[in-house]
């Protein structure tokens, strides 16, 4: 029996299949890992494609567009291997990608969680930003990654080649062992798409469980091939369901501070969005946090839950200070200058 699955999970991406998917089947070993493309309801060709080119890869039709979130839950319950890795349509994988993490989380079963170096596909030589080579968190929720932080991202001189703890692994390409996706109740289906791959992470840190960068295994990562990086709507998803992630995770003596801050940080976002021109993007904010205020109260008792099921005190990967006022103040550009 394969020991992992590999999904894809995919939404009229017919033209990212065709450009990324040979290299998955190319380079995964189908006696380790069987590869499953799980399709959102698309209306291209896609699925005619694979069952024509790739008839090798097996297909799960959900009804509808579940959005990321939700998406890889419903397929992921159709999965019955150890460990699964989460993988964008739009990522070219590379030789020995993905044995060697399998093999290290065998022999280390406290390990629940691992991304691999994630490099950019598009800019020869640098990280990727939505992941690049491991993620933290600061004090006010903001993420940022050992390559980069917030527009600054560097390139990979083998800099952070280092096998280390982190705090989140990027839904790009992430490896989790099933059973622990699924008892720690899978993504918030209501995050849709963003954000939710820090939430799980959170939530199976602060229960006491191990998250590490494999910089072994590398792979490459177009990002925003299916949202666009200038997107409002993207703008909007990641402020509210940042604000939901803080919200769900945050210890109580910690919450009341750090929302004041960021009612202060996500106007002056807005503002800064609507000096640059950029109205759509400030309108998002606002409705991110009206709907965030609205969306609240049925977040009360998951809170109590992630709360009471909390086994750990302080955090390492969480940043103790604030990444904005070290990046836009002190010029702290790079993660070398954040973590020694």
């Amino acid at each position: 029996m394969q020991k992992a699955a590999v999904v894809i999970l995919n939404w009229n991406g017919k033209s990212l299949l065709e450009k990324f998917l040979p290299s998955v089947l190319a380079y995964t070993d189908p006696e380790t890992a069987k590869t499953v493309v799980a399709d959102n309801a698309s209306t291209d060709d896609s699925i005619a494609f694979l069952q024509e080119k790739f008839p090798q890869t097996e297909i799960i039709l959900l009804d509808k567009n579940y959005g990321y979130a939700e998406g890889y839950n419903r397929a992921l319950a159709e999965i019955d291997t150890e460990y699964v890795i989460l993988l964008n349509s739009d990522v070219e994988v590379t030789e020995n990608w993905l044995i060697p993490v399998i093999e290290y989380m065998d022999q280390n079963p406290g390990i629940i969680v691992c991304q691999p170096k994630i490099l950019s596909q598009r800019h020869n030589g640098f990280f990727e930003y939505a992941g690049a080579c491991g993620g933290f968190l600061d004090k006010y929720g903001y993420p940022f990654c050992r390559g980069r932080i917030m527009d600054t991202v560097e390139k990979d001189h083998r800099q952070y080649d280092d096998l280390i703890d982190v705090l989140w692994a990027s839904g790009a390409c992430m490896f989790i062992r099933s059973a622990d996706f699924k008892a720690a109740g899978g993504f918030d289906a209501r995050f849709f798409a963003h954000m939710e791959e820090i939430d799980l992470c959170w939530r199976l840190k602060s229960r006491g469980k191990r998250i590490v960068c494999f910089p072994e295994s590398r792979v490459y990562h177009v990002g925003a091939a299916t949202l666009n990086v200038e997107s409002p709507q993207k703008t909007y998803l990641n402020f509210r369901n940042n604000l939901l992630m803080i919200y769900k995770n945050l210890p109580e003596k910690d919450l009341s501070h750090v929302f004041k801050i960021r009612r202060i940080l996500d106007y002056s976002a807005a503002f800064s969005f609507a000096l640059k021109g950029k109205t759509a993007d400030a309108k998002a904010v606002f409705k991110a946090r009206k709907d965030f205020k609205q969306m609240k109260n049925e977040y009360k008792n998951i809170r109590s839950e992630n709360i009471s099921k909390t086994t750990c005190g302080k955090i390492p990967e969480i940043y103790s200070n604030s990444i904005l006022l070290d990046y836009y103040l002190k010029g702290k550009k790079y993660f070398s200058m954040i973590f020694k």
